[in-house]
């Protein structure tokens, strides 16, 4: 039995992302691949089997296979990641699948920083979940943009705090502030089938989370950038678990 090398992507995911990204009737292009294919060919330096129009392949997915297959473990991460978050695939869930997996699975080869950065995967599934609640996705981006470029202030616990209480108005149906929702949506996930204990430990958690939210949106302390990250994630775990109920 073949051992699985800790330092490439398996090759059956490569096989699949190629195959989810050079779909024929939704994926690249033929023009669109050699675009992107040449782009990261010379950011890399790197000698790719398809740099021009017609391929000798049989299609678009393997000519896009071919050339993935060239670059190293990081790069291919690098490459698949932007692949996806291209903006012809915002409403592609199959795309946004891949996406997910490639950042649950291999981020070890995200990059130095990876360790330091938020949960990916987490973000991904929430911004899914929120499609449905525009005024909320809205906000939720706009933290996350704040985040990813290190404005660290508490504007950001402000969006999400907000992003968090437009989200309960509209499944608790009522249109009461998150302080005076715990009970309400206690009530709900009660009625959801949630155990006693964690429906316990759900209020809970949403009842420090408010305070912790009103120390600093009531003052102007210093966030500390570590808290941001964590703050961000329990509010992502919060929204994508009430949203799946």
């Amino acid at each position: 039995m073949s051992l699985i090398d800790p330092n490439s992507l398996p090759s059956v995911f490569i096989i699949y992302a190629a195959s989810v990204l050079g779909e024929t009737s939704e994926g690249l292009t033929a023009s669109e691949i050699i675009k992107y294919s040449t782009g990261y060919a010379v950011e890399f330096d790197v000698d790719i089997p398809h740099a021009a129009y017609p391929f000798d392949a049989p299609n678009n997915r393997t000519a896009l296979l071919d050339n993935l297959n060239v670059f190293s473990a990081k790069q291919q991460y690098k490459i698949i990641k932007e692949l996806c978050g291209l903006e012809r695939f915002k409403d592609n869930h199959n795309v946004r699948d891949l996406k997910i997996k490639l950042i649950s699975r291999f981020s070890q080869f995200a990059g130095a920083n990876a360790a330091a950065e938020i949960n990916e995967s987490l973000i991904e599934e929430t911004r899914h979940w929120l499609e449905e609640y525009q005024d909320s996705l809205k906000l939720y981006q706009e933290a996350l943009t704040k985040f990813e470029n290190k404005l660290f202030t508490r504007n950001i616990l402000d969006d999400l705090r907000l992003s968090l209480e437009l989200l309960l108005k509209v499944i608790l149906n009522n249109n009461k502030s998150l302080e005076n929702q715990i009970e309400y949506l206690g009530r709900h996930l009660k009625e959801k089938g949630c155990s006693k204990e964690l429906t316990n430990m759900f209020k809970k958690l949403v009842d420090y989370y408010c305070q912790y939210q009103n120390s600093y949106v009531k003052h102007d302390d210093a966030v500390i950038e570590q808290e941001i990250e964590f703050i961000f994630e329990i509010t992502s775990s919060f929204m994508k678990h009430t949203v799946r109920l």
